[in-house]
């Protein structure tokens, strides 16, 4: 079996059956013990009974630690646990997530994310308002290695309420959703199949072929967070501009979905949209690594991806940094040495 499927994985339907939960939390886990802890804990902390709420890590053979003995030790019985008997990839891990869960709505947390307080019942209560709804969404905070909120900014509110408008083309413009915001219900999953093609954006592309198909309902409460550290897989893409690749191959994927008479401006939107996200990387990179090397691969890929006026300039104001920076730390000659080298260009 491929790593990477190059189609939707089929996730069968569920026999009928009047005891299936509301809830699947499937927590898809890959060496992140650490975090773990939190995330099992915002999910406890929510108090929903095991009858209502189907709780498992799905563990993808981690070696960081025992992850069965933590998961025994913090859900008490009441968080189930399941190792694939050995490594087999991201996408077939939430692949086993799908298929195992057993409830109608299924949220993949990831094992460094976290629940804030209200997201199953806000979330439920999304759905009993809009049932005609295939997924529904929330807003999110960023937070660290040290659960430290990094984007304040976002707003905490009730203005939105809703099955959103023209979301098929909003989304496809623009990735806007993070995994830990989003439930969907199974039977989504069992029509269109699960994650696929790629490991870094896979979820975008789901989040596009659900749009395609159901009404998509959002809530503008932060619900959620989402865990930013350089451990994760897009972590690790993002030191050498490989996500723009990625993207590329994404962009694809998605116009597929589109109606023939929308392709073209959406696909020349969202290439600007990660183009100047592409720049951004590159000057967060800079700045907190110093590395040219990273900034630089971050530079020449979006600026292959689109380029106008605007992207063009922040990239030069990068190069010229990173060409101050070389100056000033290129070593100066001793006067003896410097003499002689010009004596002998005369």
């Amino acid at each position: 079996m491929k790593r990477i499927p190059t189609s939707p994985p089929v996730i069968p339907p569920l026999a009928p059956s009047a005891s299936r939960p509301m809830w699947s939390v499937m927590i898809p886990v890959y060496n992140c013990s650490e975090f773990l802890v939190h995330t099992l804990k915002s999910v406890l902390a929510e108090n929903v009974p095991a009858s209502q709420m189907q709780i498992e890590v799905i563990d993808d053979a981690s070696t960081d630690a025992d992850v069965e003995k933590l998961v025994l030790e913090l859900g008490e019985g009441r968080v189930n646990y399941y190792r694939q008997p050995q490594n087999v990839g991201s996408l077939r891990n939430f692949e086993t997530c799908l298929n195992r869960a057993k409830g109608h709505l299924v949220h993949i947390l990831h094992g460094d994310d976290r629940v804030r307080p209200g997201y199953y019942t806000t979330m439920q209560q999304l759905f009993k308002d809009f049932p005609e709804a295939g997924a529904a969404f929330c807003r999110h905070f960023n937070i660290n290695e040290h659960n430290d909120i990094i984007s304040k900014h976002v707003k905490d509110d009730d203005s939105q309420w809703e099955i959103l408008d023209n979301w098929l083309l909003r989304i496809s413009e623009k990735q806007q959703i993070q995994y830990a915001t989003i439930t969907v219900k199974r039977e989504v999953y069992e029509k269109l199949g699960g994650f696929y093609g790629i490991t870094y954006g896979e979820d975008w592309e789901m989040w596009v072929r659900i749009a395609k198909h159901y009404p998509v309902a959002f809530t503008s409460r932060v619900l959620a967070e989402y865990r930013k550290h350089s451990a994760s897989i897009s972590g690790v893409k993002f030191y050498t501009g490989e996500y723009l690749e990625d993207v590329n191959k994404l962009f694809q994927m998605i116009q597929k979905h589109l109606p023939p008479e929308h392709r073209k401006r959406v696909l020349k939107r969202a290439q600007k949209n990660f183009a100047n996200y592409g720049m951004r990387i590159a000057h967060v990179l800079w700045e907190k690594t110093g590395n040219k090397q990273y900034a630089e691969a971050n530079l020449t890929k979006a600026l292959r991806m689109y380029v106008d006026t605007r992207i063009f300039l922040k990239a030069v104001r990068l190069w010229a940094k990173i060409a101050l920076h070389d100056l000033k730390i290129r070593p100066h000659l001793p006067a003896e040495s410097t003499a002689k080298n010009t004596d002998s260009n005369i």
